[in-house]
């Protein structure tokens, strides 16, 4: 009886729709407007969740954003309409196929997304599941990108410094505005990640064109010099142009002023001590291949995924690149101050992490470590006594010290920031060490060029601290404890690429090894 009445009403409804394509058009609108398809509302709910992550649990981390996620959306679905997939996650998926271009694998745990968008006939996944798998898709991208491995994991690579938060709130609102992917701003991100991005596709189509051919010079090659003629100049002219470091490659066999000029250039950005002659030493860096290049860009911009973005908005603050040896103060965003520094050496590296800079100390005591004591000062002592006096230290409360004055370890003044590691910034009797292209010779602290003037810098907005008063003070052969109006943030990172407020590309020795270790770390993800 039931299909008896089925068929009857399938006949009324053809005959209803027969007549009407002989009357009124309105009519047969209204009836198609009848039949059309209910819209897709899917419920999934914390069971429908749970069963999903049983299934795939490679992607249990990102449950409780997932559960969330679907909460603030009543428990229905975010990635599919009545026609299917919808415009955003496909926009999610190609962003996703495109993570090299981030620096990135592409390499989500299951399989099955691809099914989802590119061969959609053998999707086996339930529509609840396809809803799922895409917002599990979406944290997983956001988690590469925007947040990189794990606090964990960078802390055990001696990353010290204070790790951005993803948050996750923002990134759940975001998906119902169909804003996040597209989104691109650079406001997500450190400024440096954009910027080593754009590097990274200049680079990579280099390497899609041949990279550069290595500069044959042969063992007895000693220098260049302006005038010279050589087949390797033209080589040299020929390398430079493919990264832009020469405007023209003319095919000149002669050393002459643009090339000498231009290799300079090429040196200050790579590290370097510019210098009117070309040694071995700077082919050998012209000869660093272009996958090598881009690796370390990958890397670097790795370590960028780990910084909050809201330190660039600080308004004034010191940070030092290790690899760079050099310290600048940045002031409402622009560079304020700028010196060389001599970092740690390999056994006693300096720690990257950051403080909050509070004291000034002019003609400081220098407190002698107990490594130091132990291994430098005691066997000193054994073989000579008079080894104290002459290193003008003097025994304190059971501890060794060096008193204040220009012989002083620690200079003329220090700069303190507490930290659990007692790594402080200060002057040096060991000027001659900042002529060195690498600076890694201290126990650990930072030691800087430019004393007086950091000093001068950091005093300027306190009138009783002169630079006559602050020069007095620092030959005072007393010490003198001076304290910061305002702390400033003191940020000391490592990064051995970095492109510079004038757009230029600058590589720099990676002098602890490090960027091996990370980069393993990525492209075993």
């Amino acid at each position: 009886m039931k299909i008896w009445y089925q068929f009857i009403a399938a006949v009324s409804l053809f005959a209803v729709v027969s007549c009407n394509s002989k009357g009124d058009k309105k009519e047969e609108n209204q009836i198609k407007a009848k039949v059309e398809i209910p819209e897709l509302h899917l419920t999934i709910d914390s069971s429908k969740i749970a069963s999903f992550y049983a299934t795939y649990p490679k992607l249990a981390k990102f449950q409780d954003q997932v559960f969330t996620l679907y909460k603030k959306n009543k428990s229905t679905q975010l990635w599919q309409d009545n026609k299917g997939i919808d415009e955003f996650a496909h926009t999610l998926f190609n962003k996703y196929k495109g993570l090299d271009e981030e620096g990135l694998k592409a390499n989500f745990p299951y399989k099955e997304i691809n099914s989802v968008f590119e061969t959609i006939t053998d999707n086996k996944l339930s529509k609840e599941n396809t809803d799922l798998m895409i917002s599990n898709l979406y944290f997983y991208y956001a988690e590469k990108v925007y947040s990189g491995v794990d606090e964990k994991t960078s802390i055990s690579l001696e990353w010290l410094l204070p790790r951005k938060k993803l948050n996750y709130r923002a990134l759940t609102d975001s998906i119902f505005q169909k804003s996040t992917i597209n989104d691109d701003h650079k406001n997500k991100m450190f400024s440096q990640y954009y910027k080593l991005r754009d590097v990274l596709k200049q680079y990579r189509d280099i390497e899609k064109n041949g990279g550069w051919k290595t500069i044959e010079t042969g063992e007895d090659y000693k220098s260049l010099k302006l005038g010279d003629s050589s087949n390797i100049v033209a080589q040299i002219r020929e390398r430079l142009f493919i990264t832009n470091d020469i405007k023209e490659d003319n095919k000149s066999a002669v050393c002459d002023t643009v090339l000498i000029n231009a290799v300079k250039s090429y040196e200050l950005h790579h590290g370097l001590t510019p210098k009117n002659i070309i040694l071995p030493e700077h082919i050998a860096e012209m000869n660093v291949p272009v996958s090598d290049r881009i690796k370390t860009i990958i890397v670097n911009m790795e370590r960028c995924r780990w910084i909050d973005p809201e330190l660039e908005k600080g308004k004034k603050y010191i940070e030092v690149n290790i690899p760079e040896f050099r310290l600048y103060i940045i002031e409402d965003g622009k560079i304020a101050f700028i010196s060389p520094v001599v970092v740690g050496k390999a056994m006693t590296k300096t720690v990257i992490f950051s403080g909050m800079m509070n004291n000034i100390v002019f003609s400081p005591y220098w407190n002698v470590p107990t490594s130091i004591i132990n291994s430098e000062i005691k066997p000193g002592m054994a073989r000579d006594k008079n080894y104290l006096q002459k290193k003008n230290l003097e025994w304190n409360n059971g501890a060794v010290r060096q008193l204040p004055g220009k012989n002083n370890s620690l200079g003329l003044v220090k700069f303190l920031f507490p930290n659990s590691s007692n790594i402080y910034l200060h002057d040096t009797p060991a000027k001659s060490l900042f002529e060195r292209e690498s600076r890694a010779f201290s126990h650990g602290c930072v030691r800087v060029a430019k004393p007086r003037e950091l000093a001068i810098e950091l005093l300027k907005d306190d009138p009783k601290w002169t630079p006559a008063r602050i020069d007095k003070a620092m030959h005072a052969g007393k010490e003198n404890w001076v304290s910061l109006k305002k702390k400033v943030p003191v940020y000391i990172g490592y990064f051995t690429a970095w492109v510079d407020r004038k757009g230029q590309m600058n590589f720099y020795k990676d002098i602890y090894q490090r960027d091996e270790s990370l980069l393993k770390l990525l492209t075993e993800e």
